[in-house]
């Protein structure tokens, strides 16, 4: 079994339902993984927009998640996972929001893809103190067993 990321609310490359968007009620979506490499001691997800501000003229890529330390045995983030409701031991990083949290998606123009990036770590990281994703990754650098995805689209109505 490969290493895989799912969601029962939107398949890969399939639209993001509006209500895990900023039109709807901006809560994360529900997240499973599974066929985890041998050695993996946690877990880290990003989920970005390459496609900011317009998927035309992309500049920027807009951070919307970051965690680590997610447990591998936890085996999926409910919707609407906040940090009461995440995984005991996970940590969360900075979005672009410059806060901690899920933030959903919200494309000022065009149909944006948003990437979720799940990582199977050797190591439980230390405490990045809120790290950005650019730090996170940095972290990331020499422990990553295996790397799954799953990409998911939105445009305003």
């Amino acid at each position: 079994m490969s290493f895989s990321l799912v969601s029962s609310a939107f398949q890969d490359g399939q639209a993001i339902p509006g209500i895990y968007t900023c039109d709807g009620r901006d809560i994360s979506p529900p997240l499973a993984w599974s066929g985890l490499p041998d050695g993996t001691k946690s877990l880290a997800l990003i989920v970005d927009d390459p496609d900011a501000p317009d998927p035309a003229a992309p500049k920027v890529t807009w951070v919307h998640w970051v965690l680590y330390n997610l447990p591998p045995d936890a085996g999926n983030l409910a919707q609407g996972a906040a940090v009461r409701d995440l995984p005991a031991g996970t940590l969360q990083g900075r979005n672009d929001w410059n806060r901690a949290g899920y933030g959903g998606p919200c494309p000022p123009i065009g149909r944006h893809r948003y990437i979720h990036k799940l990582y199977a770590l050797d190591i439980i990281l230390p405490d990045l103190d809120m790290p950005t994703k650019a730090q996170l990754e940095k972290a990331l650098q020499g422990h990553v067993l295996a790397q799954t995805q799953l990409t998911g689209l939105y445009r305003r109505p």
